[in-house]
């Protein structure tokens, strides 16, 4: 009995001298590592990257004799073009009104994508809104501002029901907005008897759809002469950054954000922490399809007539799924950025107007961009490896 006492005291003994201290695993952290970990904290940040690059690559390549002119580094007489093509206002300002359609469809279709699903009725929306405005203006008397706020909410509305679908009865965001797609263009074309009502009808009658195509001129404002032929920018591309920026707050500094990349990470995980998926999935859907319907109204200004063969009805899907890969957002949820999604759609504005330009190919911009979509779905993978 005492042996077992002592025993016991020396145990405590040993128990009582015995370091506290937690055990610790210290993971190497490599210049691979590091990176990593940087992209995964800013998913933005590639793209952004890519974009300077591309911007810098194409001027200097189409801008080169007028940069060796500028430079002092040859005369005028000594070249064939002295001027900027390419580092220009106006071409600046021409990629942002380009890319103006597919930037807002491409942020509806980021809030998608950050929940894990896909969105292939984008165009269509946008193009079945911008009908809707054109049709209630012209066939029925009603007046612009209502037409416009009824066909944002014809927009709504189906960005609701393909939310419903989803979130309710379960279905594959994909089966969803695959048959959406095909219901809302056709019922585009039944709808307006594909019947295009022309611009000169439009100034005359009903100037507010033609809100978005009125532009400024950045010279004029600024009173800098240094921006080469002026810079034309419409209310479209400032209704896009705005979006883009309000977006972008409410993602990173919002508790319904933070349930959006949460939904799109782990749904089952959110639902245990107490977020409601299904309130969740409505939300982005509902507001996804708001801003398809906004891109119809920038449409109009853009395009200046209300057609129903709007080629976005076709290939918006595709072109606003471009951005968002290039983008840097995940194809797999909860990983991403809005800011992202912009940047990848000016990547694809500068090739496709930058490569012409420069005498190549426009098929070179399509071999470009197919690259840039597998390279930024490798970088994904490998960003997705790293443990948070």
């Amino acid at each position: 009995m005492s042996d077992t006492g002592s025993q016991g005291q020396g145990f405590e003994a040993s128990l009582s001298e015995a370091s506290e201290t937690v055990a610790e695993f210290e993971e190497e952290r490599t210049m691979v590592r590091r990176l990593q970990h940087l992209l995964h904290a800013n998913p933005s940040l590639v793209p952004f990257v890519v974009l300077v690059i591309s911007i810098v690559t194409v001027g200097l390549y189409i801008d080169w004799e007028a940069i060796q002119v500028a430079m002092g580094w040859a005369r005028l007489e000594e070249v064939s073009v002295g001027r900027f093509r390419f580092f220009s206002g106006r071409t600046m300002a021409l990629i942002l009104d380009q890319v103006q359609i597919v930037g807002i469809l491409a942020l509806a279709q980021s809030l998608i994508v950050l929940t894990a699903g896909i969105d292939l009725s984008v165009g269509a929306i946008a193009v079945f809104s911008s009908v809707v405005m054109g049709q209630f203006t012209f066939r029925y008397g009603i007046p612009p501002t209502f037409a416009v706020m009824l066909g944002l909410a014809v927009g709504t509305s189906i960005g609701a029901l393909s939310g419903w679908l989803v979130s309710r009865i379960k279905l594959p965001p994909f089966i969803v907005t695959l048959g959406m797609w095909q219901i809302v263009l056709a019922g585009n074309y039944l709808y307006s008897r594909n019947e295009t009502i022309r611009p000169n009808d439009i100034a005359e009658q009903a100037a507010l759809l033609h809100l978005m195509g009125w532009d400024f001129q950045i010279r004029e404002i600024l009173g800098y002469e240094a921006i080469r032929g002026g810079a034309n920018i419409p209310l479209g591309v400032v209704l896009m950054l705005i979006l883009a920026g309000g977006l972008a707050y409410a993602l990173r500094s919002t508790p319904w954000g933070r349930h959006v990349y949460a939904v799109g990470d782990d749904p089952e995980a959110a639902e245990l922490a107490g977020v409601n998926t299904r309130k969740t999935l409505m939300s982005v859907y509902i507001l996804a399809g708001l801003i398809c319907a906004v891109a119809g109204w920038v449409m109009i200004g853009r395009l200046g007539s209300v057609s129903p063969s709007a080629s976005t009805g076709q290939i918006g899907n595709i072109q606003a799924i471009t951005a968002v890969v290039i983008g840097g957002i995940s194809l797999f949820g909860g990983r991403g950025s809005i800011l992202g999604a912009l940047f990848g759609a000016l990547i694809v504005n500068v090739f496709q107007l930058g490569l012409p330009m420069a005498g190549f190919d426009s098929q070179w911009t399509f071999l470009l961009i197919g690259i840039l979509i597998i390279g930024a779905v490798t970088v994904d993978q490998e960003i997705r490896k790293v443990s948070v």
